[in-house]
């Protein structure tokens, strides 16, 4: 893998809250393409898309994209998206990155549930499927809600997968040496947790950041390898202060030490990026990507 693609939307302006890509080839400094513009649009359910996430199929190549089915655009308010909201996720998929399957919407979330927010999936080994995990907000309190699936069309009965002592929400899973990493926004203090299991639905424990402790008013957390195959670098979206994403690198994900990026050290393009998700790609995919003529709708 030589490159990575960022998907992400940029805000709630008109289109906005729809899907937008942007590359780099070391991680670090992103170019946007279709010149800023949303590349995929949806126009099912709630007609706007946020948080979309990119996983590949370790073992067909296919690249499934998935999204929380929302629009705040449309005026009725972060209340009525919590307590009636969709209770689906939104669903592309491709095989070369370019010629994308037209949305569908699955409805995952349990009948309590007000809303689906912030999928993402990680593949369990174990299981030969992806683990889906999402936040649902549930006789008034947001949960991490999960169910399995090995094509993003046919989904388990849905399942609680984690619970804190007050909301969570924005849960992102790394592997890594065997270990999964779980880092999550705790809506107590509007900080980052992270967590350790040798299972992907086992018993997970914190690990102490202090690096994390500090950092207020983050979500969306992110993690990719970096490309020297050994770094991880860690995302958060600084959404109280609306500065964008805040990268950090870490040799050691069991260590919870992070350093933070000095501004001169990244560059995140040109667009305001929002909550959104990361896949590493090989140069043929990056070349395919940026050789579409920026004029041409996207299929």
């Amino acid at each position: 893998m030589a490159a990575y693609l960022f998907a992400h939307f940029i805000g709630e302006e008109k289109n906005g809250e729809q899907v937008y890509f942007s590359v780099s080839r070391d991680g670090l400094h992103w170019k946007d393409l279709y010149n800023g513009n949303p590349v995929l649009l949806s126009q099912t359910g709630t007609c706007g898309v946020r948080d979309p996430f990119l996983v590949r199929h370790p073992q067909t190549g296919t690249v499934y994209l998935i999204a929380t089915d929302l629009r705040i655009e449309a005026g009725k308010g972060w209340k009525e998206a919590q307590e009636n909201g969709s209770r689906s996720i939104i669903v592309w998929k491709t095989d070369d990155l370019v010629h994308w399957t037209k949305e569908r919407s699955f409805e995952v979330g349990i009948p309590e549930a007000g809303c689906v927010w912030a999928p993402e999936a990680v593949f369990d080994r174990e299981k030969g499927a992806f683990l889906v995990f999402f936040a649902s907000k549930v006789d008034g309190k947001h949960r991490i809600y999960a169910a399995y699936t090995a094509d993003f069309e046919q989904f388990s009965d849905t399942f609680l997968y984690m619970e804190k002592e007050k909301d969570v929400i924005d849960t992102t899973i790394l592997e890594d040496n065997g270990q999964y990493y779980r880092i999550s926004k705790d809506e107590t203090d509007k900080r980052l947790v992270m967590e350790r299991s040798d299972s992907l639905t086992g018993e997970f424990a914190r690990i102490s950041s202090p690096v994390l402790d500090d950092l207020v008013g983050v979500e969306g957390p992110e993690g990719y390898r970096m490309p020297d195959g050994k770094t991880w670098c860690l995302i958060a979206d600084q959404f109280q202060t609306g500065k964008g994403y805040l990268p950090m690198l870490t040799d050691d994900l069991s260590s919870g030490r992070f350093r933070i990026l000095s501004p001169d050290e990244y560059d995140m393009g040109k667009t305001k990026k929002r909550h959104g998700g990361i896949l590493q790609i090989t140069d043929e995919e990056y070349q395919r990507l940026t050789c579409i003529p920026s004029g041409n709708r996207w299929e």
